[in-house]
């Protein structure tokens, strides 16, 4: 007991007869006699090969693991430089075994943060401010337009300056039909800005930039199917709308006073409805225009990208759209007062039907210019969201990076993505 089979040597021993600077003796060598260095000669009189070569024995010794941190040539080709260190195989500079993805554009080509959307949707405006502001302010100006058209056709100057509320009667029923067209225009002008400046933004994150015609270039085929969308979303909120009253209606005659916290419940539910049919629906206009798609199935594909993803897609809306109203109206707001102000002092505190159309036209060209802005960049943000939504899902990054290619090629009229149908 207590001895191995190793010429009854214990361990104890075997360990006391080796030396600090001593290996493993090679095979057929008794234990307990050190084995000199490298170049010296072993008891039978052979020396000791270095690393690499043939032993005595006929056992070469195997080189160095390439995977294990070694002292590198510093400076040489493919080797770290000096101070730092490499893991891996020489040739192969890493950062910790992790390598960044590529951003070539205004985004890196991985899901993003609230921060890069932001960021990156504001990029995406300054690198194409033509494309991007221009097609906003060029769409607002036509709503603005109308707005003043419809406002000249109801609010006449005889109506204006009269007292009679029987002539006032007669304005309510072309007030409420002028007001249902302009609100159709207007649902339409959002979808089909929402549209168009997913062109300019999916082409800025391959570092494309895109000019104010080239955008309704690439664009115009997908004109016609956008104005449809806003038709049908208007037909069916205004369908629900008066649903819901004719509901109201009927609780309301049948309950009595009782009803009036149904009214305020069913109120409450109509707003909450509205607000996730709206954040369902938001990535229907990128659909359309980026896949592209038809009418409905862009519904679909923006029910589906939100699967899942509802509140976190709410969240980066509303506060886009919280950020937009506050700026907006800050900026805005002064100007119209200051103007309204000038405008009665001119007037002599009691501005006629003329001044009166002045002032209404100049308020909405202010915020027609504050509200294009804001909507551009909301549209550039809902873009980065279509593409982070399908960049989780789909994994969308990498037919970018095959896109990216395309791009340094031949990126004169190339949108990324289009024509490539989804890999759910």
């Amino acid at each position: 007991m207590g001895q191995d089979n190793h010429n009854g040597d214990t361990p104890r021993e075997r360990d006391q007869s080796s030396g600090p600077g001593d290996g493993a003796p090679p095979p057929g060598q008794p234990w307990g006699q050190p084995v000199p260095p490298p170049g010296q000669a072993q008891p039978w009189g052979q020396p000791v090969p270095p690393p690499g070569q043939a032993q005595p024995w006929g056992q070469p010794v195997p080189p160095p693991n390439p995977w294990e941190r070694q002292d590198q040539q510093w400076g040489a080709p493919g080797f770290p430089q000096q101070g730092q260190q490499q893991w891996g195989p020489p040739g192969f500079p890493q950062q910790n075994g992790w390598t960044p993805p590529p951003k070539p554009g205004v985004i890196p080509l991985r899901p993003l943060g609230l921060g890069e959307l932001l960021d990156g949707a504001f990029q995406a405006c300054r690198r194409n401010a033509a494309a991007t502001f221009g097609s906003a302010l060029l769409i607002q100006a036509v709503i603005s337009v109308l707005t003043l058209i419809f406002a000249r056709s109801v609010f006449t100057p005889e109506l204006l300056g009269s007292e009679e509320f029987e002539m006032a009667d007669q304005a309510v029923g072309p007030a409420l039909t002028s007001a249902s067209l302009l609100t159709v225009v207007s649902v339409v002008g959002v979808l089909l800005l929402q549209g168009v400046l997913v062109v300019p933004v999916a082409r800025s994150i391959l570092n494309l930039k895109t000019g104010f015609g080239q955008t309704w270039k690439l664009s115009r085929s997908r004109l016609l199917p956008l104005a449809g969308l806003g038709v049908a979303l208007t037909v069916i909120l205004i369908i629900g709308l008066f649903a819901f009253a004719f509901f109201l209606v009927v609780i309301v005659e049948a309950l009595g006073a009782l009803g009036i916290p149904v009214v305020i419940f069913g109120v409450l539910a109509l707003i909450a409805v509205t607000v996730w049919l709206a954040v369902k629906l938001a990535l229907a206009p990128a659909a359309l225009v980026f896949e592209p798609a038809g009418i409905f199935a862009s519904l679909r594909r923006s029910w589906q990208l939100t699967r899942r993803n509802f509140w976190r897609s709410f969240g980066i809306l509303a506060l886009t759209a919280l950020l937009v109203t506050i700026v907006s109206s800050v900026i805005s707001t002064p100007v119209i007062l200051i103007l309204s102000f000038v405008g009665a002092l001119g007037s002599g505190g009691e501005p006629g039907p003329a001044a009166t159309m002045t002032l209404v036209a100049l308020n909405l060209a202010i915020t027609a210019f504050f509200s294009a802005i804001g909507y551009a960049f909301q549209a550039a943000v809902t873009s980065l969201l279509y593409v982070d939504l399908r960049i989780r899902r789909e994994g969308f990054d990498i037919t970018l990076m095959k896109e990216q290619e395309l791009a340094v090629a031949d990126g004169a009229d190339l949108v990324p993505g289009r024509n490539r149908s989804p890999s759910l």
